[in-house]
């Protein structure tokens, strides 16, 4: 709900809410506007209260959409993203394209949706990309995980082009430094956005509901045996989220002036790896076969497999299947025997919580996930 004075809101515009606010935070400074999201459902939006009145139809119809730019709009993560903005009615889309990816058929797709097509690389310099980032007021960076410092340049270039706001490229768990590579990059990457002075926001969205369930007999593989995993005790909690549903989320963050400057928790489920397990196990049908399989991984043992990914590493940093192996042992150890992966501690390091923000998100449990993973005729799929 918006209070703004002597007007009221059908409730058709109460799901473009955070457009509407995003669009009174852009002119704050002109507005002076006081916004109150209240939960969805009543009939109608009540305004009052407003040092400065005006009519949000109007100013709704006088103002030209923001413009979100996504980086890495081929990758699962950018496709449920720019899927998602589109869907939502509320933003001008464009997608930064390297020009050898120009011909894939989702651009193509993305294309035909009137999403707008624009050339550039990190590889580009700091001019080069300001000019792609023409306009821009909302940048989405979804890079895959070897071009995280690469994103630097884009910062820059974000800065120079007066972007509003900078969603860099985190999409994970949250935690401390030192306890993961990856992870300690993406952090040094916030440090810049901040010392550059780009507006921000950072979303982390927890594992993967899709890397959360056991494979079944009938998938193959080499992450079959990692699927059947437990590490420590198996009664740490997670967050997880469905990967299709990260854009829904992301659609309603980037257009709240509440979440400026802030970092957002995005979650659907929290469970613990032996729920996880056991979900799959009854919703399969394979429950005593997969059960068969578990392997449990000590934390002692899960500190020698880090130990000798990092001296595999180590010999050559090259190797891409050492910088996996060792990506992966970090992020099980953060997750199940540190507790990181948690939405008490995510508050604790100051996240929001988006199932606060947005409670008029439909919710999905793991549940309801391991029923459409069960249902594919070859869930491994979803590690490709």
């Amino acid at each position: 709900m918006i209070l703004l004075r002597e007007s009221t809101v059908p409730l058709r515009h109460a799901r473009q809410a955070d457009y509407h606010n995003y669009l009174a935070g852009v002119y704050k400074s002109t507005a002076q506007c006081i916004l109150t999201i209240i939960l969805p459902g009543f009939r109608s939006i009540q305004t009052s209260n407003l040092p400065l009145a005006f009519n949000i139809a109007s100013f709704e119809m006088s103002t030209e959409r923001p413009l979100v730019l996504v980086l890495g709009a081929t990758g699962r993560t950018g496709q449920s993203i720019i899927n998602a903005l589109s869907a939502s009615g509320n933003f001008r889309i464009a997608a930064l394209v390297r020009q050898e990816s120009i011909s894939k058929p989702v651009i193509e797709t993305y294309r035909k949706s009137g999403v707008e097509i624009r050339i550039g690389d990190l590889k580009d310099s700091v001019e080069k990309l300001t000019e792609a980032l023409a306009g821009v007021d909302v940048f989405i960076s979804a890079v895959v995980a070897w071009l995280i410092e690469d994103q630097k340049v884009a910062i820059r270039a974000a800065k120079a082009a007066g972007v509003k706001r900078f969603i860099p490229c985190d999409f994970a768990t949250p935690g401390e430094r030192g306890i993961r590579e990856l992870h300690d990059q993406k952090l040094a990457v916030r440090d810049f956005i901040k010392e550059v002075g780009v507006p921000y926001t950072f979303i982390d969205v927890g594992w993967w509901m899709q890397l959360s369930l056991p494979l079944p007999e009938r998938s193959g593989g080499p992450m079959k045996t990692r699927s059947h995993t437990v590490y420590g005790p198996g009664n740490n909690k997670m967050l997880v989220t469905d990967l299709k549903h990260i854009g829904t989320y992301v659609a309603r963050v980037v257009a709240d002036p509440r979440t400026l400057n802030q970092a957002v928790m995005i979650w659907e489920d929290e469970v613990t790896q032996l729920e996880a397990h056991e979900i799959g196990e009854r919703v399969s049908g394979e429950g005593d076969a997969l059960k068969a399989k578990r392997v449990y991984v000590s934390a002692d043992a899960l500190k020698q497999d880090l130990a000798a990914a990092k001296a595999a590493r180590a010999k050559d940093p090259t190797d891409i299947f050492a910088a996996l192996n060792l990506t992966w042992s970090e992020y099980m150890y953060s997750m199940h025997i540190l507790e990181e992966n948690t939405l008490t501690n995510a508050k604790r390091l100051g996240y929001l919580d988006a199932r606060e923000l947005y409670p008029d998100v439909p919710q999905h449990s793991l549940e309801e996930y391991a029923k459409e993973f069960y249902a594919m005729e070859d869930p491994s799929k979803v590690y490709e």
